[in-house]
């Protein structure tokens, strides 16, 4: 069997004009650098002059990069996305992460398209921020009432920014503009967070299941903070694939982030014995199953994250359940 192919989280930040995408950028730069194994995150821009790194960052300057002195790198896209993710993709050691900031009156999900088409990268979710004080005044021009909407029909997290400076009823319009928006397009609203100064934790975007020494299972729950709540699992026994898929495409709105690898119940032997194991994912709306050529080293594993009190856990608990094998068919 093949081995399996290392797959980068990829992240797009969309959002007009103003509603904090750089601020986040930076955000997420600093926050990586302070961490003691650092991850080496690939930024890429639409405008490279558009973007401010922090001075104590930034190691050397190019004609279209920033070198930073925590192994990320930061890059103008120029005219083409795919040239540049395909130079991205051959850095030796491969960066953990790459986040792309849409242009503020693009649609992020055409360059979402890219991960999804090349298979090196891993789709990890469309982030959409909103600056909620300025949203009413936007939407009461004709001409900008499409670049502001089109992005929710496939944004996996919107995030109200701004919320600081946002009147109550600015906020509440907001809300209501998404819960509409998702009412009329037939599909579930995208989960909502207020926040201001984009201040979301890094583990939105690229999160892991174990910690780096040793083989607990392990949350990053203290980078997400009072907003996020995880589930977490280490089943025992075994699973039908099918089960397991359905289950996937059926999770609760407001999974924001699942993650995990499962025995599955036709291997040619137990899973210590090498049988086979299926690698799951999900990141708001946008599903990845796949077969692992090896088993994973701490076994069977599996987390959910979702904003804090809106986690569906008994829901998640008993979907996980009637997947196993000695569950029947519903």
């Amino acid at each position: 069997m093949p081995a399996a192919v290392h797959r980068i989280p990829f992240t797009v930040l969309g959002g007009f004009l103003g509603a904090g995408k750089t601020t986040l950028l930076n955000r997420w730069l600093a926050q990586a650098a302070q961490q003691p194994q650092a991850p080496r995150i690939a930024v890429l821009v639409n405008d490279f002059g558009a973007i401010h790194i922090d001075a104590a960052l930034v190691q050397q300057a190019g004609s279209d990069a920033i070198a930073l002195s925590n192994g990320c790198v930061c890059c103008a896209i120029g005219d083409d996305l795919s040239a540049a993710l395909q130079a991205l993709l051959q850095a030796s050691p491969p960066f953990d992460a790459v986040v792309v900031e849409a242009s503020g009156v693009s649609d992020p999900w055409r360059i979402a398209q890219y991960a999804l088409a090349e298979p090196r990268l891993r789709l990890q979710a469309v982030l959409l921020l909103v600056d909620a004080a300025a949203l009413a005044s936007h939407l009461a021009d004709p001409l900008l009432t499409d670049s502001l909407t089109r992005p929710l029909a496939h944004a996996d997290l919107v995030v109200l920014n701004h919320a600081d400076r946002a009147s109550a009823d600015d906020l509440d319009a907001a809300r209501a503009w998404v819960q509409a928006d998702a009412a009329q397009r037939g599909q579930p609203p995208a989960p909502l967070l207020e926040t201001h100064h984009a201040d979301l934790p890094l583990a939105l975007l690229h999160d892991t299941l174990y910690q780096p020494h040793g083989g607990s299972l392990g949350t990053r729950a203290a980078d997400h903070g009072a907003q996020f709540q995880a589930w977490q699992q280490q089943p025992a026994g075994l699973f039908d694939e099918a089960r397991l898929r359905a289950w996937l495409r059926a999770l609760p709105a407001e999974v924001l982030r699942l993650k995990g690898w499962l025995p599955l119940a036709d291997g040619a032997g137990p899973p210590q014995a090498g049988g086979r194991w299926l690698s799951l994912q999900w990141a708001g709306r946008h599903a990845s199953v796949r077969r692992l050529a090896t088993p994973p080293a701490g076994g069977a594993a599996l987390l959910a994250i979702g904003l804090a009190g809106r986690l569906p856990v008994e829901t998640l608990a008993l979907g996980l359940a009637a997947c196993a094998v000695d569950t029947p068919p519903a």
